[in-house]
């Protein structure tokens, strides 16, 4: 037997509840992983709530949150015996599936298993997935339409990244950094600022506290390149006064039912707006996207933690509704369930 976090129908935190189930059996293309730390993201608090409390599933029950990081213990059918042992981040554990990372093993396609390497943490590996596969598709799009990103593929691009002490803002700023960019980032508090400086921004400006629009166009004065953007609804005039010809508005992320977007200007400045669902990415993006992040994970590019700009919340995996309840409430930084020590 081993523990899971379930939850049988849509609702606040209250619905998830810590269970006794049987260790699952891998089918043939799985691995089996021993789950050390599972990553929460506001993607799982929102399937969780569902469009109205007490919907159906789809599943009996459900075991949420998509991230996550352990150990292969097992395989199925036609996967390399040689993984076992094999340390792995995960990524879309629970996408059109009934199980998630919260809980002690999981059974999972072994391409959703990706190797993790020596030297990177477990922690690191949970806070992957979700947010940094966001970011490289944020940060993509308009350079590669296989969305590639490698070491230098961004040199002499401008990247602004808004909220850039968040999870997707942080992985944006070290992937951007990683590709060569230059990057700005705005923050609305002093806090937000360092973070932002930790996690490699060039520049950071809190938007609270100055002119952002001239700030930026001090820093770039023929405009931003790619624009990574949190809140559309709110920047939207920003964004149209600092992109540059040729920009790229990535959306990953909704603060409002609608914005608007001036055509002429657009047109003038042959603007482009992407919006970003990671679960929607076309596969082939999707596989470079892993593949690019595994590149810079190796480099050692990538991390978390308060001296990385991003800190870590911890919560045990009795505490997973706590753990919702805190990404639901906006909690600065990454939370994590550990599960395993």
């Amino acid at each position: 037997m081993m523990r899971a976090v379930i939850y049988r129908h849509t609702g606040d935190p209250n619905v998830l509840s810590l269970v006794d189930r049987p260790e699952p059996t891998p089918a043939a293309g799985e691995v089996l992983v021993r789950i050390a730390v599972s990553g929460v993201n506001p993607t799982d608090w929102k399937t969780r709530r569902g469009a109205k409390p007490g919907d159906s599933l789809g599943f009996e029950e459900v075991v949420p949150n998509q991230d996550g990081s352990g150990t292969i213990v097992a395989i199925g059918p036609g996967v390399d015996p040689r993984r076992v042992g094999q340390r792995v981040w995960i990524w879309e554990a629970s996408y059109q599936r009934a199980n998630g990372t919260a809980q002690e093993i999981l059974a999972i396609p072994k391409d959703h298993a990706v190797p993790l390497p020596d030297g990177a943490s477990f922690d690191l590996g949970a806070s992957l997935g979700i947010p940094f596969l966001t970011a490289h598709r944020c940060l993509s799009v308009a350079e590669d339409s296989q969305g590639r990103l490698a070491v230098g593929s961004l040199k002499g691009k401008k990247v602004l990244v808004a909220g850039g002490a968040g999870a997707v803002g942080h992985a944006a700023i070290q992937l951007a950094c990683w590709a060569g960019a230059e990057v700005i980032t705005s923050v609305s508090s002093v806090e937000k600022e360092s973070l932002a400086f930790a996690a490699g921004a060039h520049f950071v400006i809190n938007y609270r506290s100055s002119d952002a629009v001239g700030e930026i166009k001090k820093i770039a004065p023929l405009g931003v390149d790619i624009v990574v953007e949190v809140a559309p609804h709110a920047n939207g005039s920003l964004d149209q006064a600092v992109l540059a010809s040729n920009g790229t508005v990535a959306i990953y992320a909704n603060d409002g039912d609608a914005f608007e977007v001036p055509i002429r200007p657009s047109m003038v400045g042959n603007f482009r707006y992407q919006f970003v669902m990671v679960y929607s990415v076309p596969a082939r993006a999707k596989i470079q996207a892993i593949a690019d992040v595994q590149s810079a994970l190796s480099a050692s590019a990538l991390n978390v933690g308060t001296e990385a700009g991003l800190p870590l919340h911890h919560f045990t995996l009795e505490e997973t509704a706590a753990a919702h309840a805190a990404v639901e409430a906006k909690a600065l930084g990454k939370v994590l369930v550990t599960v395993d020590n």
